[in-house]
């Protein structure tokens, strides 16, 4: 399943400057992600896994190191890679229909109605196109997010915690459904967490996080077959591997 290699992350460190003071945030960051792979990232508040995923998005370019997507240096946002918060982000004065277009940056109204319905269909939202946000669930507020994060049709899509304000029971509904996602989509992801069960439950590969500054001190291989069972021997294994990385520091 997995293609060639679409995204290096080499010897990136980040500091930030606070009344001339410097924080390494994160320190000597290397990591490769291929072509329609889901990779997780997990590590505590504060181990600067945010800060990574907003330096390959874009939405930092001050470091040292570098980053490249497709082998082209990331320099600021892009069309190329989507992003999803742990807050939906929708504009809540325009209906479901008017957040989707406001994404989209070219494209006749007849492509862009299209394009339109073939992301809500994806996310199992098309009859609340004419809705508000307000309007909306949690988890279905998300949906839209994420149908709009990837109506560009981006090389890469990243998850920034984007379950971690739902309840449990919704959190493992989006789970299945960001699965079912990845595999038809045939995406590239990268998801941040704090949850270990849900790294393991979603990624082909766990990068660990140590804290303060963050680098990166493990990756494990998650090669266990989909759908994957929460209550398998195996799939528990890899979860407390994963834990025990937490009690070493």
């Amino acid at each position: 399943m997995i293609n060639k290699e679409l995204l290096f992350v080499s010897h990136l460190t980040k500091n930030f400057i606070s009344q001339s003071r410097s924080t390494t945030v994160l320190e000597d960051v290397s990591m490769h992600v291929n072509q329609q792979e889901f990779v997780a990232i997990v590590g505590a508040s504060g181990c600067g896994k945010s800060t990574l995923l907003r330096i390959i998005g874009g939405l930092d370019t001050e470091y040292q190191g570098s980053v490249t997507l497709a082998g082209k240096r990331i320099a600021g946002p892009g069309l190329e890679r989507g992003i999803v918060f742990q807050e939906h982000r929708l504009l809540p004065w325009m209906t479901v229909q008017e957040n989707m277009e406001f994404a989209l940056q070219s494209g006749s109204k007849a492509d862009n109605d299209q394009l339109i319905d073939e992301h809500l269909e994806l996310v199992g939202l098309k009859s609340f196109r004419n809705a508000y946000p307000g309007q909306l669930s949690g988890g279905m507020a998300q949906r839209v997010a994420i149908a709009r994060a990837l109506i560009n049709r981006p090389e890469i899509l990243l998850l920034d915690e984007p379950f971690g304000a739902l309840d449990a029971l919704t959190r493992l509904k989006m789970q299945q459904e960001i699965l079912a996602i990845w595999e038809k989509e045939k995406a590239t992801m990268i998801m941040v967490t704090h949850d270990i069960e849900e790294a393991v439950f979603l990624g082909d590969r766990v990068i660990v996080m140590s804290d303060r500054p963050g680098t990166i001190k493990k990756e494990v291989v998650i090669d266990l077959p989909r759908p994957r069972n929460r209550s398998d021997v195996v799939f528990n294994k890899l979860r407390e591997e994963i834990y025990q990385e937490f009690h070493k520091e």
